[in-house]
């Protein structure tokens, strides 16, 4: 008669693996140990050993299948949305800020941001690029593309925009417009008018203070407001009218002063933004739609400069 396995079987740590296996010593009715061809499980010619190797075999085919079984199901589980927003370059700081608070509540999704200009970005979505959310500089874009029946409902209003006089080089706190008429400034940068908001209103602010024809012959065009910046930034014009938006940030406000441009010198910089066509049964297109306008998204945006839709606009002195 074979007694049963004794509790206390022993345990050993095999070096395949670091997997724990019992090695069970059953006994025979005299207590004594049975020898390796007695045991249970052994089949005549087995060597010693083997046994528990079979065992150890059976428990990495388990814990292989279970393995894979994770691996299998692991995207299904972690898997989230993605969607592409489109938004004008005066929004990198503020939206790159957005976009990481909002992916502290939706951790599995992701937004991807492209950052450039307002006029070309309308046209590509004409031409069917892949954007779920439009953010323009000027809401005049967003509103045309919904007039033509290319957005997911209405376009929404979230900012209006600031244009500065800014340098690097230069005490641009002490710098008005006016100033920009004398040729030893040098070269000055300004956003492409045709198809950048922000460098529509430089042209109309230089207009409105008599210098665009003293200025016209220096200017250096970006094709987004932040190329703009970055004109001014290596050197390649001395001033740059640019959004406040941009030298609000840490990187630019180390760097230099601003003065603020009288806003009755241009054309109100209205903001707005729309889901496209694309958005249709993305989820995660309308949450970061709405998240645009709770309290956290809002205080970024006026943190950098924004004047917000239904709050009266606080004055923005120049930079000190």
């Amino acid at each position: 008669m074979i007694n049963e396995p004794r509790a206390d079987a022993i345990w050993r740590n095999t070096m395949r693996g670091d997997v724990a296996v019992p090695i069970e010593h059953p006994q025979g009715a005299d207590g004594r140990r049975l020898a390796p061809s007695l045991r249970p499980g052994m089949r005549p010619g087995m060597r010693p050993g083997e046994l528990a190797r079979r065992a150890l075999r059976r428990l990495r085919g388990a814990a292989l299948a279970v393995l894979m079984a994770a691996q299998i199901m692991a995207p299904a589980a972690q898997a989230g949305e993605r969607v592409t927003v489109a938004a004008a370059a005066d929004l990198k700081f503020a939206m790159d800020e957005i976009v990481a608070d909002f992916r502290r509540v939706h951790p599995n999704d992701v937004v991807e941001v492209v950052y450039g200009s307002s006029g070309k970005f309308a046209t590509q979505i004409r031409q069917g690029a892949p954007f779920d959310l439009y953010f323009s500089a000027d809401i005049a874009y967003p509103r045309a593309l919904e007039a033509d029946g290319l957005a997911l409902g209405p376009t929404r209003p979230y900012a209006v925009g600031r244009i500065v006089l800014w340098s690097n080089t230069r005490d641009a706190r002490a710098l008005r417009l006016q100033d920009l008429a004398d040729p030893a400034i040098g070269r000055i940068a300004i956003a492409n008018p045709r198809h950048a908001p922000y460098g529509k209103r430089a042209e109309e602010a230089l207009r409105a203070a008599g210098v665009w024809d003293a200025v016209q012959p220096r200017l250096v065009q970006g094709e987004n407001i932040a190329q703009t910046a970055q004109f001014v930034q290596t050197g390649n014009a001395a001033v740059g009218v640019i959004a406040l938006s941009l030298a609000l940030n840490p990187a630019l406000a180390g760097q230099g002063g601003y003065h603020l441009i009288d806003a009755a010198l241009h054309e109100p910089l209205e903001q707005g933004f729309m889901l496209t066509r694309q958005a249709e049964g993305k989820a995660l297109a309308t949450a970061f739609a709405d998240y645009i306008g709770n309290a956290a998204a809002r205080a970024v945006l006026a943190r950098y400069g924004f004047e917000l839709p239904g709050e009266k606009a606080a004055p923005t002195p120049d930079a000190k």
